[in-house]
């Protein structure tokens, strides 16, 4: 049974956070990660509609944005094989994976330099770990499935309204920036507030 009260309780968890603490990143990346960790150690809250995959690419489905956009919750679905290409956030970020297994392959800021994106590490994350990013501790990279028997299902905390967000992706060996604005491949989010089921049992 889809329990979706354990998405809203997140929800207003991370609006007071923004509230109390919305210009201290450290302590949001902090604080956020807690909190994130708590919704993913569960696997029984997600819609399925925004849990659906496509052979054309990756999915981003937007689960709820901050009415001021001072944050926002993603779902982000990839088959085996899918990735993302080199990417940047230009906001802060938290990545927790729910199902499945990602791979993190990152890179050094380019800034304004010209030339190859130099490689700096890559990781695995694992359901129930949370990664990390930003301008300021690491925003480059490329996430994919590192699975390869189904959907990897990850649940992204961001410090705006993402699929709004003016960012860039990389060209591997010219470092060349190219703006792009995300978006996503919803057209409706959950809804959050009908207590009525709950207001029944």
């Amino acid at each position: 049974m889809r329990t979706i009260a354990r998405l809203r309780d997140f929800v207003q968890q991370m609006t007071r956070l923004v509230e109390q603490h919305g210009a201290n990143e450290p302590r949001m990346l902090e604080e956020g990660e807690r909190c994130l960790r708590a919704l993913i150690a569960h696997d029984d809250w997600l819609p399925e509609a925004f849990a659906q995959p496509s052979p054309a690419s990756y999915r981003q489905y937007l689960l709820y944005c901050d009415p001021l956009e001072r944050f926002s919750v993603v779902s982000f679905v990839w088959l085996p094989g899918q990735r993302t290409p080199i990417h940047d956030h230009t906001v802060w970020g938290l990545v927790g994976v729910m199902r499945g297994e990602e791979q993190c392959d990152e890179y050094a800021d380019p800034g304004r330099a010209a030339g190859p994106l130099r490689p700096t590490g890559t990781h695995r994350v694992r359901p129930g770990e949370v990664d990390r990013v930003s301008p300021r501790i690491g925003d480059v990279h490329v996430v994919s499935n590192a699975g390869q028997d189904g959907p990897a299902v990850s649940i992204h905390v961001y410090g705006a309204n993402i699929g709004a967000v003016r960012r860039h992706t990389f060209d591997a060996e010219s470092g060349a920036a190219r703006e792009f604005i995300s978006g996503y491949h919803n057209a409706t989010v959950p809804n959050l507030w009908d207590r009525s089921a709950e207001s029944a049992a």
